[in-house]
């Protein structure tokens, strides 16, 4: 109307009173129609959230909140914007050989490490249930990983199937297998030690890790780690670097050790809330600025039978069983 008003000039002086008519007819039209297209984007955006949120559910899926008497919570922080997964990944499985866990780190950080990630949970969820040995696992792992590279030199622009994999990037891994009695059985590539929380809190330093995967092809026999049996009511911390480089302000690192010796002062707390305050505190250290991803994952031995004591001991794979390796002062394999 407003329009036809101004192409059809009326015959007489156009009044104080019609022109406010007029401003409001085209406000109102105007305005209506601002609003129609915010709300169909808006509901486009939902469902785009919806349908990203849902892939992003099944690839790096919750961890099961009890696998054969472990209590298990997990979180992952992506550093992009927006994003529920980044280059961080977690898994827990229950298998016939034990519980089998992956915790792992791509290099870079953000959507453009998903792909990777996606390759090597896919290779461990269905590996972990073939394969008897840990070792195994990791190398199923690894063939995937190269896979995967080898797809991604030969797509990108400028390059061929000749050209091999990209040497720049890589996967940190720590693999972890927990006995039906407790025993702890560890291969790491390149990642940060987990801690034992008990009495004490005690990281799993048991030697030089091996080189992540995708630098350098695995040893002909890589050294697999086994550990004192995780007791009923200890806990078993596992997280990636974006937790300890995580900086503040001034540039002071997020001091994990030191917060899980706090934790534990009135005994290892249920890991949902050990996960929930360790995430808080990170948060607040760097004002929610996480400029890593982060994944957080811990693990309460609440199974009823007992488990037997001991140090952590490294037998090297295919040493026998009756040769025990030389321990230091504070019960480490050397």
């Amino acid at each position: 109307m407003a329009l036809l008003w101004r192409l059809m000039p009326p015959s007489h002086p156009e009044g104080f009173g019609e022109r406010i008519v007029e401003g409001a007819i085209l406000l109102t039209v105007g305005t209506g129609l601002v609003v129609g297209v915010r709300r169909h984007l808006g509901d486009e955006l939902n469902r785009v959230r919806a349908v990203a949120q849902a892939t992003q559910r099944v690839l790096l899926r919750p961890v099961p909140a009890e696998l054969d008497g472990l209590t298990i919570a997990a979180v992952q922080r992506s550093a992009t914007r927006g994003a529920t997964i980044g280059g961080d990944l977690y898994e827990a499985v229950d298998t016939p050989y034990g519980v089998r866990m992956i915790i792992g780190d791509v290099r870079g950080h953000g959507l453009p490490a998903i792909g990777a990630v996606a390759a090597v949970l896919g290779s461990f969820r269905e590996a972990v249930h073939d394969e008897p040995e840990l070792l195994g696992v990791l190398r199923r792992l690894e063939r995937s990983l190269q896979r995967h590279l080898r797809e991604q030199a030969r797509d990108a622009p400028g390059t061929g199937e000749s050209d091999g994999p990209s040497v720049e990037e890589f996967v940190t891994v720590l693999l972890v297998e927990i006995a039906g009695d407790g025993t702890l059985t560890v291969l790491n590539c390149g990642h940060p030690w987990p801690y034992r929380l008990g009495p004490e809190v005690r990281p799993l330093c048991w030697g030089e890790p091996l080189p992540p995967l995708g630098t350098f092809p695995l040893p002909a026999l890589p050294p697999v780690w086994h550990g004192a049996p995780l007791l009923p009511g200890e806990v078993l911390f596992l997280h990636t670097d974006g937790a300890t480089d995580a900086r503040n302000a001034t540039g002071a690192f997020f001091d994990l050790e030191a917060y899980l010796r706090q934790a534990v002062r009135g005994g290892p707390p249920a890991p949902a809330a050990l996960i929930a305050d360790v995430h808080a505190q990170l948060l607040r250290h760097t004002r929610g600025r996480i400029g890593d991803d982060t994944a957080l994952l811990a693990l309460r031995n609440d199974r009823p039978r007992a488990a037997p004591g001991g140090e952590a001991v490294h037998r090297p794979r295919g040493e026998p069983a009756h040769q025990q390796d030389a321990l230091d002062p504070l019960g480490l394999a050397r």
